[in-house]
């Protein structure tokens, strides 16, 4: 079984042999973004969304792209088929590439891209079928949210928090509003709409979080995209998780407290049911 493939700056590479300076700046400053995308049956899902976004992140930290975006996706498009894996994540790492240490930025310096494809970490099905618990922590990340940066150790430390107290995902609160997970985007139903978090500079506009509210008003439920505040989740009939490895997760309980009838409802059976086949549609 393939343990996957690298390309890095162009050159296609096993995991073993790929390696990056360790004055890159990724490595010294997290100065780079980053992009995840799934990949069914060998093809990658919502490449070119996810590659805008990729453009969009390294514009506002004044990162050109060494590639057009045609480019990336022929890249991307040809390093799944060498790695031949059917079910796999790629992974899309931009730097601002290999220089002597210093805060700014080094002149005439090429980035550093890097691009993988392995084996993607499937979410067990009976954790699907009995949803998950969540965790929520104070935000302490940056006001800059909306560029998905590769500065992540807020994110890692939230994590590892909600795995020690026995949580699938931590929840980003800030002044008593919800942001967004670690790796997610998060949805209420209450009953009368289906409400996520503005994205604005807070959260990570996420592509499948757009998917979600594109299904939700195509089977006839009013979305709305504004504060969220913690005691509206709390008392949601039922809470929602969405991203790109992760689909769709139901919540069931948070901070211990359970969410409705503590579990899964109609409303995410029905939108994950659309997304698999939204899914299925776009990669036939």
């Amino acid at each position: 079984m393939s343990e996957g493939l690298v390309w890095l700056n162009g050159e296609l590479l096993d995991f073993a042999s790929a390696k990056v300076s360790v004055e890159d700046r990724g490595f010294q400053f997290g100065d780079g973004v980053y992009e995840v995308v799934r990949v069914y049956q060998g093809k990658p899902f919502a490449l070119m969304e996810h590659l805008q976004r990729l453009q969009r992140s390294a514009r506002e930290i004044e990162l050109p792209l060494p590639l057009s975006l045609a480019e990336l996706a022929a890249a991307a498009e040809n390093l799944i088929a060498r790695a031949g894996i059917a079910e796999a994540e790629l992974y899309l790492q931009l730097t601002r590439g290999v220089a002597r240490r210093n805060h700014l930025f080094p002149p005439d310096t090429p980035p550093t891209l890097v691009m993988t494809v392995r084996h993607v970490r499937l979410i067990p099905p009976e954790l699907r079928e009995r949803g998950i618990r969540v965790l929520t922590v104070p935000d302490e990340r940056w006001a800059r949210c909306d560029i998905k940066s590769i500065c992540l150790l807020p994110n890692v430390l939230a994590k590892e928090r909600a795995h020690r107290a026995g949580a699938f995902e931590a929840l980003f609160v800030r002044d008593g509003l919800v942001m967004e997970g670690t790796s997610s985007n998060v949805f209420a139903w209450t009953g009368e709409e289906l409400v996520t978090p503005i994205a604005d500079h807070r959260i990570l506009s996420g592509i499948t979080r757009g998917f979600v509210l594109q299904l939700a008003r195509q089977h006839g439920y009013r979305t709305a995209e504004r504060d969220l505040p913690l005691a509206e989740l709390r008392s949601a009939r039922e809470v929602i998780i969405a991203g790109t490895v992760t689909e769709l997760l139901a919540v069931i309980a948070i901070d211990e407290e359970p969410v409705g009838e503590g579990k899964p409802g109609p409303l995410f059976r029905q939108l994950y049911a659309a997304y698999r086949q939204m899914i299925a549609e776009r990669v036939r």
